[in-house]
């Protein structure tokens, strides 16, 4: 009830993901938030963000294909890092340094779901090492309810294959990427999902951001054959 009535206060009787986050980063004792959204195993993009470092955090996770929103979703279940810097166990050999040098010092993932629909995860990130406490863990968790729940409602009433105009306010979904995914999907007879596997990697060897390298294969200046090698054009 503490919560929902805070959610009221700040975000009306129907809070938007944007109110969501913002009460996530207080109840944790966070410095940010974002919401991933993801179809089955395939990360979409961002429907809000809090703060740069949050925005830099999700664009991470959906260029690199690792992180804890991703961990969070496929695993269903909460994924804690305290120490970003200093971990147990090294789970995103990618993402993790990127994210430090962005001022990550601990993040947290948890699962978005309602029932067994499963929609993606509500990331918290701190710009200090250091675990959520008991009831900012708790907290969380019903934050991560109440996000599902807003994006299914929201998501409703809205035409198929579309975006709810009031998550598409805040949110970026990295289009092109999808659209490029589904161009080199039938370039080389893969799935969509490895297709963007085949991008990722393409980026990540090439040091590009993966947008950019989406954006040529949209206008055909990339071109993936079938033999796996890639061929730009002029």
């Amino acid at each position: 009830m503490r919560i929902l009535t805070r959610l009221a206060a700040d975000g009306g009787p129907e809070p938007g993901v944007l109110a969501i986050c913002g009460l996530s980063v207080e109840l944790a004792g966070a410095s940010g938030a974002g919401i991933m959204l993801m179809t089955e195993d395939v990360p979409w993009g961002s429907l809000c963000t809090t703060d740069k470092v949050s925005a830099a955090v999700e664009d991470l996770q959906f260029t690199l294909g690792e992180g804890p929103c991703l961990d969070a979703h496929l695993d269903e279940r909460p994924i804690l890092e305290p120490d970003l810097a200093d971990p147990l166990s090294l789970r995103w050999p990618a993402f993790s340094a990127l994210a430090v040098e962005a001022g990550v010092a601990a993040i947290f993932g948890f699962p978005l779901r309602l029932g067994a629909v499963r929609i993606g995860a509500l990331n918290l990130y701190r710009d200090r090492p250091g675990p959520l406490g008991e009831d900012e863990y708790a907290d969380t968790l019903i934050m991560a309810g109440v996000a599902a729940n807003a994006v299914i409602v929201a998501q409703a009433d809205a035409p198929p294959g579309t975006l709810a105009h009031d998550l598409d306010k805040t949110a970026d979904l990295q289009l092109v990427v999808h659209q490029a995914s589904g161009m080199v999907s039938v370039q080389l007879g893969v799935s969509v999902r490895e297709a963007l596997v085949r991008l990722r990697a393409y980026a990540f060897g090439h040091e590009r951001v993966l947008g950019d390298v989406a954006r040529d294969v949209v206008t055909r200046r990339l071109r993936f054959n079938g033999s796996g090698e890639q061929q730009e054009k002029g």
